[in-house]
């Protein structure tokens, strides 16, 4: 018995390490930082709270505060029943399923970074191939500028929609796979259409997974920016902004973001307020989860 126990803790001494050094020592060493002016060279100097009321006057940080949200709930509004439709049907027994299902996936597997540059010549303004086709289609007259101020935002959600679906889809499939067939075999019988079949049958029985799936597609989109930093690093003129990539920014600074030096302080109330806000967002779906569960 003692040396079984002795044989779990060397076990686990790898995985209590690595926790220890890669995620409880990094976050303890900013959270000492907040309270100091410290550009990562020199001593640092204790400010007190000024780091925190200079975050409250940062009209950038909160402007990439909003741009995150219009983010988050453009890529959750589109992400969410595309999976589901998409696992409804690769859950039938059609032929080629199981490939279908690996091609949505595969997006998944791809490094952010290499995705975003694959990405970035396929919108390319002047000789990417979705203007190259939308010309030749005579859908459009002139080369769109997908990465400018006015689309941007929209092309960034369509490219984070077609990485993330098929990993809500394969999340759906093992869900509707725990629904027994019973139930659909007498919702036919009965005459229940397909459309009430997924209102009334479908998503209340996969409950407990939907639930699970939104609480992740939240914290993911809240919380991603690689895609973002390769294709505009935030522009053009902030519009692409959001929370991560400005915190990113202020502790690795960019080459063209026009900031040069490393503000490790001002970064760690900033990453601070940033943990704050989504933790507040987490908690609330919680709540909301919580009072439908009350209520159904």
């Amino acid at each position: 018995m003692h040396k079984n126990r002795i044989g779990a803790y060397l076990f686990s001494f790898p995985s209590f390490f690595l926790t220890m050094a890669l995620g409880i020592y990094p976050v303890v060493w900013a959270l000492r930082y907040m309270f100091f002016d410290y550009q990562g060279f020199g001593t640092p100097k204790f400010i007190g709270l000024e780091n925190f009321a200079r975050v409250g006057r940062d009209a950038e940080f909160w402007h990439s505060v909003l741009n995150t949200f219009i983010y988050a709930g453009g890529k959750l509004i589109i992400t969410l029943p595309l999976s589901l439709i998409l696992a409804v049907i690769l859950n039938r027994k059609l032929r080629g399923r199981h490939a279908f299902r690996a091609i949505f996936f595969l997006p998944t597997i791809f490094s952010a970074s290499v995705m975003s540059i694959v990405f970035y010549i396929v919108f390319n303004s002047y000789n990417g191939i979705i203007n190259q086709y939308l010309m030749k289609l005579n859908i459009v007259s002139a080369p769109v500028d997908w990465l400018g101020a006015v689309h941007a935002m929209t092309t960034i959600v369509i490219i984070a929609v077609w990485g993330a679906v098929g990993n809500y889809m394969l999340l759906f499939i093992a869900g509707l796979q725990n629904i027994p067939e019973d139930v659909y075999e007498a919702a036919s019988l009965d005459g229940v259409n397909p459309v009430q079949r997924m209102w009334y049958i479908t998503i209340p029985m996969l409950g407990p997974v939907l639930q699970m799936i939104i609480m992740l597609a939240i914290t993911t989109s809240l919380k991603g920016y690689e895609s973002i930093m390769v294709l505009t690093e935030g522009g053009p003129f902030g519009k692409t902004e959001v929370m991560y990539l400005y915190l990113y920014k202020l502790f690795f600074p960019l080459t063209t973001s026009g900031t040069s030096v490393q503000n490790i302080g001002y970064g760690s109330a900033v990453g601070f307020t940033t943990a704050v806000i989504v933790g507040i967002v987490t908690w609330l779906y919680f709540w909301m989860s919580k009072k439908l569960n009350n209520v159904y």
